[in-house]
């Protein structure tokens, strides 16, 4: 089923991008294809997040390990996406692709970015607004109390079977995957069209050819240390990238990539854990784009920043990119309240950005959700918690 999900995937893409270039206003009204499909897919994220954590931690002997699994989670995320955003810098230095004619770039209204990020993120509101989170929370606290219960077995088996029933409907519900790849995709090229790109064809390219590099050379490298093959790993979640190329959205194939890593062999408590947290701190794909979206728009507006000037800005970022996960234009919002405490880029520049940012937006989806799939692959190694049966289809 799985190779013929794939093949229906790309085909629906495929018809996506041809009825958006012949057809732009028909494309358009297809939108609540891709939209239908992603919110049907977070509707089952909390469940599936509850179930598999509590359960996880439910049958866990030592649960010290809890802690130290979330601690190594936090410090390999910390580490990983510093590098990503020093990486996005770099490249942004050596290719330059703010240096071009501004004259006749398509401008888009970044009004309430603007003015949203100049009163700088909302913590309260990110950690409120963010369901990911709080379930995870709440799971971590339900697999403690039921891993201290006396009837514990008893409940294991209950959270189980529930666990086997929500995957079981989840399964049809992905091949549905098709239709919402193509609603997606038909709506984006419908909307803003390829010759969108165009002007801005040089920061496109360094985008993608950046994050191209991350995954197959830092990520690549990572993999090889723990002994496994980012290739094979990359197979093993071609439906989950093609997913996320269609639908713009990490959240749409998260619950299938947790099911993916556990038939790759790692274990339950260190999926349930590691993936859901990442979704929110793990951004390697966002933190790219923010870094080199800052240096574009220096080199457009012909800014020079000093060594000093930029680490600021990673430091600034390091912090702000955290909050770019579960709110929508919340990437903007990250770019503002840098650009501001920077105030020496113009704030207005981001109107640009606008232009082909849903363009951009699915090379940071993908890449966040190959890195959160690595990441969890690391922390499953270095403890343990990888079955060695499973995991020889990733050597």
């Amino acid at each position: 089923m799985s190779r013929y999900l794939t093949i229906a995937v790309v085909v629906a893409l495929v018809a996506a991008v041809i009825l958006g270039y012949f057809a732009p206003g028909v494309a358009v009204k297809m939108e609540p294809l891709g939209v239908w499909f992603v919110n049907l897919v977070k509707f089952f994220i909390p469940f599936i997040i509850f179930l598999t954590i509590s359960s996880g931690i439910c049958g866990m002997s030592d649960l010290r390990k809890v802690g130290r699994i979330g601690v190594k989670a936090l410090v390999y995320f910390e580490a990983v996406t510093t590098l990503s955003l020093a990486i996005g810098i770099g490249m942004a230095y050596l290719v330059k692709p703010g240096l071009i004619d501004k004259t006749g770039l398509p401008i888009q209204d970044a009004t309430k970015y603007i003015n949203q990020g100049v009163k700088g993120i909302d913590w309260v509101k990110f950690f409120e607004t963010n369901v990911v989170l709080m379930v995870l929370v709440g799971a971590i606290i339900a697999g403690i109390v039921f891993n201290l219960m006396k009837q514990r077995e008893m409940v294991l088996a209950w959270l189980k079977k529930v666990s086997k029933y929500v995957f079981g409907v989840l399964r049809y519900v992905m091949l549905l995957a098709p239709v919402g790849a193509f609603g997606g995709m038909a709506f984006t090229i419908g909307k803003y069209g390829i010759r969108t790109l165009i002007p801005l064809g040089k920061l496109m390219l360094t985008v993608y050819g950046t994050m191209i590099l991350f995954v197959f050379v830092v990520l690549g490298l990572i993999l090889r240390y723990f002994k496994l093959n980012v290739w094979t790993y990359l197979k093993q979640v071609r439906e989950e990238i093609l997913i996320v190329l269609g639908t713009s959205s990490s959240e749409a194939a998260l619950p299938s990539l947790m099911a993916k890593l556990e038939t790759m062999g790692c274990s339950q408590p260190v999926v349930g854990l590691v993936v859901p947290t990442g979704y929110s701190f793990n951004l390697d794909g966002t933190s790219i784009y923010l870094s080199m979206s800052v240096i574009f728009l220096a080199q457009l507006y012909n800014v020079s920043l000093s060594p000093g000037e930029l680490l600021t800005i990673l430091g600034i970022l390091m912090v702000t990119s955290k909050g770019a996960a579960g709110v929508t234009g919340s990437g903007f919002i990250v770019l503002a309240s840098t650009l501001t405490a920077i105030n020496k880029i113009p704030v207005e520049g981001l109107a640009f950005l606008l232009a082909v940012d849903k363009f951009m937006s699915e090379a940071r989806a993908i890449t966040n959700i190959i890195g959160n799939g690595v990441a969890t692959l690391v922390i499953a190694k270095s403890e343990r918690e990888y079955q060695p049966a499973a995991a020889a289809v990733l050597t």
